[in-house]
This record gives C-alpha cells, sequence and structure tokens, in this order.
C-alpha cells in the first residue's frame, strides 16, 4: 500500500510505467528473447490451426470443437497482449508504457483470463452431458446453447474487471514507477499507488474469487459427476473411452486453474516480485502454447481435419 511521501504541492504525477519484467533474471534476457519468442510463434500457430480447423471443418461442427476454438482464440488474444511488449523490452530495452496503455493492458488482460475461467466451465458443462446423459447429448447441447454458453463467457469476462480498471484509474500514481512484473497487473500495480489501496484491494480480491471459485467450482461439480458417472459403468473399454474425451480438458484446466488460484485467490495485496512474476508464465505463457498440443496429441478428429486440409493444400498447389 502506498503512502503520501510528500505534500500536495510538490506530487508529480505519473505519466508512464516501466515494466521491469522478471527481478531475478534480469541478466539473462537474450536467452529470454529467444525462448519467449520460440514460445509465442508455437502459441500464435498452433492456435492459430486449431481455431482455423474448429471454424472450416465440417467434421469439427460439433459442441466440444465450437468451445476449443472459443479457447484458441483466447489464448492467441491474452498472449498478444503480453508477450510482444515482454520481447520488445528483452531485445531493445522498450520498457516503457504510458499509464493508459498500462491501464488498458491490465483491463484486457484480466478480462480474457476471467473469459477463460468461464470458458472452461462452459467446456465441463459439456463434457457433463456428454458422459453423464449421452442419450440426451445433442438436444441439450444445442447450437443455441453453446452460443449462450460462450456469449456468457465472453461477456462476463469483460463485465468482470471494468470496476476494479475504474478504481485503479482514479488512483494517484507520484513514483517510484517501476513494475516488478512483465505485463501491468492489478497487485503490482497498487503497490505504486500514493494513497490508500485497501478498497481496491478488497473489490479487485472479490471479484477475483468470484469469477474463479464459480466457475472453478463448476469445474468440479461436473468432473465429480463424470467421474462418478464412469465407475458405474460395466466395461472396462467405456470407462477408458469415456475418460479419454474428458482427460485432455482435465489436463487443461489443472495447468490454468491451479496458478491462477494462487494468484488471485488471497485475502490482501501480498506480493513478491520474484514468485509472482514468474507464476503467471505457467497460465499466461505456457497453457497457451501447451493447449493445441495436448488437444491434438489425445485427438483423432483434430489429427485427421488437419490432414484433410493438408491434403487439400497439396492438390490445389498441383
Amino acid at each position: 500500500m502506498g503512502s503520501w511521501g510528500a505534500s500536495n504541492s510538490t506530487i508529480v504525477s505519473v505519466k508512464e510505467f516501466i515494466i521491469f519484467g522478471f527481478p531475478s533474471l534480469q541478466n539473462f534476457e537474450v536467452y529470454l528473447f529467444w525462448i519467449f519468442l520460440t514460445i509465442y510463434l508455437f502459441t500464435i500457430i498452433g492456435n492459430g490451426i486449431m481455431f482455423l480447423l474448429t471454424n472450416l471443418d465440417q467434421q469439427l461442427q460439433t459442441p466440444m470443437y465450437f468451445f476449443i476454438g472459443h479457447l484458441s482464440f483466447l489464448d492467441l488474444s491474452y498472449t498478444t497482449i503480453t508477450i510482444p511488449k515482454m520481447l520488445a523490452k528483452f531485445l531493445m530495452n522498450s520498457s516503457s508504457i504510458s499509464f493508459h496503455g498500462c491501464l488498458l493492458q491490465m483491463y484486457l488482460y484480466i478480462s480474457l483470463t476471467a473469459a477463460e475461467c468461464f470458458l472452461l466451465a462452459a467446456m465441463s458443462i459439456d463434457r457433463y452431458y456428454a458422459i453423464c446423459q449421452p442419450l440426451h447429448y445433442m438436444t441439450r447441447m444445442t447450437k443455441e446453447f453453446c452460443i449462450c454458453l460462450s456469449a456468457t463467457a465472453w461477456i462476463g469476462g469483460f463485465l468482470a474487471p471494468l470496476i476494479t480498471t475504474a478504481l485503479a484509474s482514479r488512483l494517484p500514481f507520484c513514483g517510484p514507477n517501476v513494475i516488478h512484473h512483465y505485463y501491468c497487473d492489478h497487485p503490482p500495480l497498487l503497490q505504486l499507488a500514493c494513497a490508500d489501496t485497501s478498497l481496491n484491494v478488497a473489490i479487485g480480491s472479490s471479484i477475483g474469487c468470484f469469477v474463479i471459485v464459480s466457475s472453478f467450482s463448476m469445474v468440479l461439480f461436473s468432473y465429480s459427476k463424470i467421474i462418478l458417472s464412469i465407475l458405474k459403468m460395466d466395461s472396462p473399454g467405456g470407462q477408458r473411452k469415456a475418460f479419454s474425451t474428458c482427460a485432455s480438458h482435465l489436463v487443461v484446466v489443472n495447468m490454468f486453474f491451479l496458478p491462477i488460484i494462487f494468484m488471485y485467490v488471497r485475502p490482501t495485496a501480498s506480493y513478491s516480485s520474484d514468485v509472482d512474476s514468474l507464476v503467471p508464465v505457467l497460465y499466461s505463457v505456457l497453457t497457451p502454447m501447451l493447449n493445441p498440443i495436448i488437444y491434438t496429441l489425445r485427438n483423432k478428429d483434430i489429427k485427421e481435419a488437419l490432414r484433410r486440409k493438408l491434403q487439400l493444400f497439396k492438390i490445389s498447389l498441383l
């Protein structure tokens, strides 16, 4: 929590912030540039292919792939909000960001992260109906219902950080202006405010807890029902097939939610620059890169769709 360090007449309003990056890795920025550039390229290519396949291939026009397409677009979006600026800092030491640019980056990043929380919950509902009520799956998971679920995820995600961003924009920032993180996020930004931030912390934590706990609770509820339903199956082959249909989603859920719970479901604005700048890498950098790999390796439909598109591409070149 910041405090006034000078009289009001001598306070200078901060016009820009400095993105410090990873505090304990300042001597390895060249290596970090190539590592994160490689990760970013894999993320763009992998999720781009997934997004195109789920939208263009007729065999993938099902509820599960509809949500995977949205997940791929989300992963493309929020990595693009943070990683290019990080790469610019590593390569050219371009670490400054304007006050309004910082707020915009924070708002968009939190919005897309919240939207992914809600989308993963929606995907767990899809898996629940597929495993627990297979005979009613197509009548429950209609196109209209899927659109409603995805729209709720997107709208809910972009509404979630409105209050916290608006409150943060009204805080006075008089120095220092160095954000010990690799992008503008709510907790490190509050550390720089020259005023009492207890209201910001309380509202931000409450909204963050609601988004994360509500969506994760839906995932836990759905998968508890799914596991019970699988255990009741008589055929071991049926059990393996049923579990394989939701295993990829379960892996993605754990990779995303566990570090994000550590980051945001906390009662205070306690902030460790070393730990809390590295933990977000797990869900904001590595998970978006691994999602296409996870879904492709365990999914014959996507492999077949990719093979069909590659064959059509080869034929078009002849």
